[in-house]
């Protein structure tokens, strides 16, 4: 899954935004059997309302070429927009200090420096 608006962060400023309301949020791909999507960090200031617009005009220009499912596509991405996608907040969280683990250097090397 790819999670955007990240770049730059370290684990620890992740942590402190989470804390101040921070919160990580998918919108789940509709027009697919695969389940992945795009997660989107949403910072304690913003607002979800430009990554809500963009998912549901995504999944409706999407869903003009399943014709026999576009009121089930639509009526499920209205649903997203008004409950503002689902917070995955502490699993996006458990996976991140999976994959940046905290360095314990190895102190006998620098006693003699």
């Amino acid at each position: 899954m790819k999670t955007e608006n990240i770049d730059g962060l370290t684990l620890f400023e992740i942590n402190l935004l989470i804390q101040q309301g921070g919160r990580f949020i998918m919108f789940p791909n509709l027009m697919t059997n695969v389940k992945s999507s795009t997660i989107y960090f949403v910072r304690p200031e913003e607002k979800i309302f430009k990554y809500v617009i963009k998912h549901f005009l995504k999944s409706l220009l999407k869903s003009w070429r399943t014709f026999p499912l576009r009121p089930f596509y639509v009526s499920k991405s209205l649903f997203y927009l008004a409950i503002g996608g689902n917070n995955n907040t502490y699993n996006i969280l458990a996976d991140l200090k999976q994959m940046n683990p905290v360095h314990n250097p190895n102190l006998y090397c620098l006693e003699y420096v």
